[in-house]
């Protein structure tokens, strides 16, 4: 089998208000929030690495280099939704270097596994319609993979929904993982809970 030609495009544009201020910047074990992203990303194998920034450009991009390389988007409108974000990460790779599937990955998501992701990115690839994401036992969550034909779709996405906008109109592959659905961190607490060992929905025990 050859292997699926595949970049990660990880989102950390988002100005964290209901955090309080740079979530991305925020550590987990002895990391930013963003640098656990873009770790997993190059421990997948996903080349380049691209990393969509807003607010705090400067300081979110330098935590993310403290795991490798990545290459800087700029998103002046984040404000306007996660969405706006993937289309600019789509526009930056169309333009990079030659590469089959983009494979999205959150800054506000630590505990993403590699191996998930390398998956997801070959289930798209073998996709009859270009999509792919994880399926956790406690329901559907990311990585999810994109691959090059379903590209162009990406344009028209708008608000805060991102790729999920498109799943419904089209047959998603999906990849079984035996674990939760990786925690967002939204607030304080969130990150508080993860720090604990817990989910930020479970109650301290």
């Amino acid at each position: 089998m050859v292997p699926t030609v595949a970049a990660g495009l990880v989102l950390a544009a988002g100005s964290g208000d209901r955090f309080g201020g740079a979530k991305q910047l925020a550590e987990l074990d002895g990391r930013p929030l963003v640098a656990h992203a873009v770790a997993t990303a190059h421990a997948a194998g996903l080349a380049p690495v691209y990393l969509v920034v807003g607010p705090d450009r400067d300081a979110v991009v330098a935590a993310a280099r403290t795991e490798g390389e990545v290459v800087v988007v700029d998103n002046l409108d984040h404000a306007t939704g996660q969405a706006g974000s993937l289309a600019r990460g789509i526009a930056a790779v169309e333009h990079g270097p030659d590469v089959e599937v983009v494979v999205v990955l959150l800054a506000d998501q630590p505990r993403v596994r590699a191996d998930v992701a390398q998956a997801v990115a070959d289930a798209a690839a073998s996709s009859a319609d270009g999509i792919a994401r994880a399926r956790y036992t406690d329901g559907p969550g990311h990585p999810v993979a994109l691959a090059r034909q379903i590209w162009p779709r990406l344009r028209d996405l708008g608000g805060d929904a991102g790729a999920r906008q498109l799943f419904a109109g089209y047959d998603v592959a999906t990849v079984a993982v035996s674990d939760l659905v990786p925690a967002d961190v939204d607030t304080m607490d969130d990150l508080d809970a993860l720090r604990r060992g817990h989910r930020p929905a479970d109650p301290p025990t």
